[in-house]
């Protein structure tokens, strides 16, 4: 039951019953031998001092009490307890205040998180309206084109739909990395982890990016152990992550440079590195270049562009990297090339009738 009495009658009170045990002490103390006098006023200290604590505790711990209510309304979850936590402790004032400031800190660092990402979503927008232009308008002009000129004839109607088709092409790959990363993002993708040879995938890749790597004159090397090296991962996937880093790699890296992709045990995985020997990553952007439609500087925008590039695939391949609870590390200075690697765990095998059995 809670007694809704003012500062002032609570003050009054306290004058009264103070004044009422002083009264009392000059009263009974002359009639008292010296002894039991001393013992008498002690014992009056000792109660001043109690009604003094208890009144001033009342007091401020109802006052604290209703801010702490009002505080529940704020963030109920996070303050439902509070009411009770400070009565009858020691510096009841200064609690309140360091929590009141640990609260207004926490609010402070919020709304700067969405500030941040609030300013990311607005980046984000633009640059996506931006990539999804370019195809889009790339297309329309070719078709346009053949649609106004009556006279054009075959070889030049079929070389402007070739161009037409690439820029829908293109736009279907950005499309189809958009709806990837966007999965990823949500978790709903499933990793289908398998054991498979990481050195014979990366050979398969090499491979498959020859002809790109031949028009840079771009020697790819491969830095393995001798024989296979099982790795436990979504294969699939890991081909996505490398044919990124390694295509990043070509375009990047110098022409008549080499792009070397290290395969090598390290403790209980494996660990893949793919480095170039390009003009590197400076540290201010080396945080920023798995976000999504982030270029260094816009040289790279229109190279990425007219190779191909989405601009999502370093994103997606952190996320796919993440997802097997491994993170993608940058190692970088200006002038001397970029190394990007990432570690994958080696396959518990047990041998049973000759096939491998996957743990």
């Amino acid at each position: 039951m809670r007694l809704n009495i003012s500062s002032r009658s609570i003050a009054i009170l306290l004058s009264l019953l103070v004044a009422s045990v002083l009264t009392a002490l000059v009263w009974v103390a002359p009639t008292l031998p010296l002894r039991q006098g001393v013992l008498v006023a002690g014992i009056t200290i000792a109660a001043c001092f109690l009604l003094l604590y208890l009144m001033f505790e009342a007091l401020i711990f109802r006052e604290i009490n209703n801010i702490y209510e009002g505080l529940e309304h704020i963030k109920r979850k996070e303050f439902r307890r509070m009411s009770n936590k400070f009565l009858f402790r020691p510096e009841p004032l200064k609690r309140m205040r360091e929590e009141i400031l640990d609260m207004a800190q926490r609010k402070q660092r919020e709304i700067d998180e969405l500030k941040r990402l609030q300013a990311l979503r607005r980046e984000f927008l633009a640059d996506v309206s931006h990539e999804l232009k370019t195809p889009i308008f790339a297309a329309q002009g070719f078709v346009h084109t053949i649609l106004d000129d009556d006279e054009a004839d075959e070889f030049t109607r079929k070389k402007f739909l070739q161009k037409a088709a690439a820029s829908l092409d293109a736009l279907d790959a950005l499309v189809q990395d958009l709806v990837t990363i966007s999965q990823l993002e949500k978790g709903v993708v499933r990793m289908r982890r398998q054991g498979f040879d990481i050195v014979q995938l990366v050979r398969d890749i090499f491979e498959q990016l020859e002809l790109k790597a031949a028009r840079r004159q771009v020697h790819l090397q491969l830095a393995a152990p001798a024989g296979s090296l099982r790795v436990l991962a979504d294969r699939n996937r890991i081909r996505q992550v490398l044919i990124n880093l390694i295509d990043n790699a070509i375009k990047y890296g110098r022409e008549n440079g080499h792009v070397v992709v290290t395969v090598a045990e390290s403790g209980k995985g494996v660990r893949i590195s793919v480095q170039d020997d390009g003009e590197g990553i400076p540290k201010q952007h080396q945080n920023r270049i798995f976000e999504r439609f982030y270029r260094i500087d816009k040289s790279r925008t229109r190279e990425s562009r007219d190779a191909g590039g989405s601009g999502l695939g370093l994103a997606i391949s952190k996320h796919i990297v993440e997802a097997h609870k491994s993170t993608i590390r940058v190692r970088s200075e200006p002038g001397q090339g970029t190394t990007l690697e990432f570690k994958l765990p080696k396959p518990k095998q047990k041998e049973v009738g000759g096939n491998e059995v996957m743990k």
